[in-house]
């Protein structure tokens, strides 16, 4: 089915979602504005116009402009200056909901605060598709895009989030999710629920489930491809012993600092950091004013 232009559009920045994988996972809505609108803006030209071929829908000589992370503060005048202009300008990100770990969310925010109006045509998300399918709980959520690439902030990143009561939702790339359940494992705890998503709507799909030891070793073993999103269960630990605290402080006393140390086993069992660094500075000091042994 072709596309032709079905209505003249209002002034306006319009936010549309786009597949992740499958191309028919587009609403008519987005069909219908992408045919409209006066600009084309996207994250990747290309896509957007393999896309709209697909839905047979023609450029006819609109511009089709770049916006990305690397040109956008060059970019976001020129789409400003359109919108002045009373052009209806739709923006496209390379796959997924706009603004989510996205570089439309700056334009977003500057064309509202430039007083133009800014509408989203939802559609696909990866978020809420592994959400979909990991098997955890979604009454409540904490999606938080990539972790870091190195391991220190990785595991401050996840310690911040270790009592967030909350599934916690991350993207990843298949080079580093080993590095990342590891790490994850060691903060959070290995035995804590999780579901690694990958290429999801596309051909090989799939959904691997177990706690965050176990696909740690799945991924070792059989190292995933493509565009990964990793779901982790709820923190929050309870009824947990005054001497399983203070054997883990003395554990990771061993081979950490205090601070480290109050890191680790705050976010291990989801207690109050200040306690735990309260805790393991007292051990750390008896421990050296303790005389030798013999």
């Amino acid at each position: 089915m072709a596309f032709g232009k079905s209505e003249v559009l209002a002034p306006g920045l319009y936010m549309v979602a786009t597949p992740i994988g499958n191309a028919r996972d587009i609403t008519l809505r987005t069909l219908d504005i992408l045919a409209s609108a006066d600009v084309l803006a996207a994250e990747d030209t290309r896509s957007l116009r393999k896309l709209m071929a697909i839905h047979g829908i023609a450029v006819d000589g609109r511009p089709v402009l770049a916006y990305h992370d690397h040109n956008g503060a060059k970019m976001r005048p020129r789409l400003l200056t359109l919108l002045g202009e009373g052009k209806s300008v739709a923006y496209a990100p390379e796959a997924g909901t706009p603004t989510v770990s996205d570089p439309g969310l700056v334009l977003a925010k500057e064309a509202r605060a430039a007083g133009y109006g800014v509408t989203a045509a939802p559609g696909a998300s990866a978020v809420l598709s592994a959400l979909c399918v990991a098997g955890l709980p979604t009454d409540r959520f904490l999606f938080s895009g990539f972790l870091p690439s190195s391991d220190g902030p990785r595991r401050k990143a996840l310690s911040e989030l270790a009592g967030v009561p909350a599934t916690l939702v991350f993207y990843e790339s298949p080079h580093r999710i080993a590095a990342t359940l590891a790490t994850a494992g060691a903060v959070l705890g290995g035995d804590r629920p999780a579901a690694l998503c990958r290429e999801l709507t596309k051909r090989f799909e799939e959904v691997r489930s177990g706690t965050l030891a176990q696909l740690h070793a799945s991924v070792v073993q059989s190292p995933p491809k493509g565009e990964i999103v990793l779901v982790i269960g709820k923190g929050g630990a309870t009824g947990v012993s005054e001497l399983e605290i203070e054997t883990a402080i003395d554990l990771a006393l061993a081979t950490m600092s205090v601070r480290d140390t109050a890191d680790t086993v705050a976010a291990q069992f989801g207690v109050k950091r200040r306690e735990i660094y309260q805790k393991a500075m007292a051990r750390a000091t008896a421990r050296k004013a303790a005389p030798p042994d013999g």
